[in-house]
């Protein structure tokens, strides 16, 4: 294998990976909010911000490994 194939597949198991995990916990994030409105439906308020707010966080992993692939030389 040359060295581009190498890259290639290496930006792809980076962007699998990258976008995986974060996916994971975005899903977990509204799992949980979701399940806590469920059992306290008035706490729906309280919960949307920090629910987004770490739901951005967390796609935000997914963008830094966006950018390492976009640096892959």
């Amino acid at each position: 294998m040359d060295h581009e194939s190498i890259v290639t597949i290496m930006k792809g198991v980076t962007m699998a990976i990258g976008g995986f995990f974060p996916a994971l916990a975005i899903g977990k994030i509204v799992a949980k909010a979701m399940e806590a409105i469920g059992r306290n439906p008035e706490a729906s308020g309280k919960l949307f911000v920090p629910m987004l707010l770490g739901a951005a966080f967390a796609e935000a992993i997914a963008i830094y490994s966006l950018v390492v692939v976009f640096t892959l030389a």
